[in-house]
């Protein structure tokens, strides 16, 4: 009877990892909505066990709100009951990146990880989409100083983002090469040159419409012209 109570304890445990890893892996594929479920389902069951990984999965769960832009939801879970329980380092320290995180603030988010580099830089997993969580608040920021400005000294974003020089270049750099918005680096002068968003789609859309009624009136006209061919 003990053997197979232990065989079932341990079939228990191993659906327990199975969540989490479930939960991992649609992290990793940006899908945070499935990922907080395995999550959630994972963390009830650790937690009514007592064990340890429960804190881990509720890290994880906090987590998957603030890359869902839910971080308002963050301090409702963390102050429920089964939140509560697990009050600590690594539950304060998604409460300061999701509160970074709604507040819009590089400095504030970069503080977060500086103070709580064990449970966020030292968590793989966390450390990554934050990672990713971060270059998204640089863009959102500099698409929001740059806005202003047809021409603009990349020093003076530098300053106002309070991030070095070479770090906003090369961003703004990778923004452009990604079409986050038009414009240019003039690396001599030390410049942002912003263009004004063309009507692209559109512009492509009317050539195609045209480029078809053009090609109605070539076939239409060769039709035509085998008629009065065979006329005569």
């Amino acid at each position: 009877m003990w053997e197979f109570l232990q065989l079932l304890r341990c079939r228990y445990f191993a659906a327990l990892q199975i969540d989490t890893q479930s939960g991992i892996l649609h992290a990793e594929e940006k899908d945070y909505k499935t990922a907080y479920s395995y999550f959630f389902e994972a963390f009830e069951q650790f937690s009514a066990l007592d064990d340890p990984k429960a804190v881990s999965v509720l890290k994880y769960m906090l987590l998957c709100k603030v890359m869902l832009n839910e971080a308002g939801d963050v301090p409702a879970i963390i102050s429920s009951k089964a939140g509560l329980k697990y009050v600590g380092q690594d539950v304060d320290a998604m409460r300061a990146v999701a509160k970074a995180y709604q507040d819009r603030s590089l400095k504030e988010f970069q503080a977060v990880l500086d103070n709580y580099k064990q449970q966020l830089v030292g968590d793989a997993i966390v450390h990554t989409h934050l990672t990713a969580l971060y270059g998204t608040l640089l863009e959102q920021n500099l698409v929001r100083l740059i806005e202003p400005f047809s021409r603009v000294e990349i020093a003076h974003i530098a300053s106002l983002i309070q991030l070095p020089v070479e770090t906003v270049e090369q961003k703004l750099s990778q923004m452009i090469l990604d079409k986050k918005f038009a414009g240019t680096l003039d690396q001599g002068a030390g410049c942002l040159e912003v263009f004004e968003d063309t009507p692209k789609q559109q512009v492509y859309d009317d050539t195609l419409s045209i480029m078809d009624t053009l090609g109605s009136v070539v076939d239409t006209l060769f039709a035509r012209s085998q008629h009065v061919v065979a006329a005569v």
